[in-house]
């Protein structure tokens, strides 16, 4: 499977919607060290000490479907993440996996037959886990459908433009609005140029821009 190039980062809130793994799965898996966040700060109460990218949404949907879904044991999970460590972080998604009687099974590249992962016996599987990063990436679509409420604000996050004001529930910065502005765009103008935002929306940066 082919990762999608996606920069994107997500807290436990939206981790939690789009993989269905519980908060304290989540936390339990990152506290023995199973699967960590790829954005993590040493002290995890601090805020936004967890922040997960695209791949691993990923990864941990395809982990969902082996634990949650197919009762595969923590401890055969554990195991078959040092087996196929040499793989680096897609292991979990660069590779097609089977479940069959509670193990995991792989594509053994040089063969291309599924072999159970820890036996490295040649085996008939049944259930095809399949995750696809192009369903991951609809559901992240679906999740950045922007809300209403958020229309003629203006907000900061740690993880968007570097922490620079931005259109509340998008990554466009006041900055660009009021460049466009500067050089003679009138509102319609800029909303041609950025046929999601409103008439609120540019407003609210210009009153931002003066502001500031």
């Amino acid at each position: 499977m082919e990762m999608a190039q996606v920069i994107a980062a997500f807290g436990e809130d939206h981790t939690i919607r789009l993989t269905g793994i519980t908060k304290s799965q989540l936390r339990y898996w990152d506290r023995i060290e199973f699967y960590r966040p790829s954005f993590a700060e040493d002290n995890r109460r601090a805020a936004f000490s967890r922040v997960y990218s695209f791949r691993d949404i990923v990864a941990l949907r395809v982990l969902n479907i082996l634990r949650n879904q197919y009762s595969v044991p923590l401890q055969h999970l554990r195991a078959v993440s040092k087996v196929l460590g040499h793989l680096g972080s897609s292991k979990w998604t660069a590779i097609r996996l089977w479940v069959l009687s509670r193990k995991v099974v792989w594509q053994e590249p040089d063969t291309g037959v599924p072999q159970e992962v820890l036996s490295k016996q040649f085996v008939v599987p049944t259930v095809l886990v399949e995750a696809i990063a192009s369903d991951v990436q609809r559901a992240v679509d679906s999740l950045n459908v922007r809300d209403e409420s958020k229309q003629g604000k203006i907000e900061r996050s740690r993880f968007v433009n570097r922490n620079a004001p931005v259109i509340a529930g998008t990554r466009i910065p006041v900055a660009a609005i009021k460049s466009f502005a500067a050089a003679g765009y009138d509102i319609n103008a800029i909303l041609a140029e950025y046929p999601d935002l409103t008439k609120k929306d540019v407003q609210a940066a210009l009153n931002y821009a003066l502001a500031a």
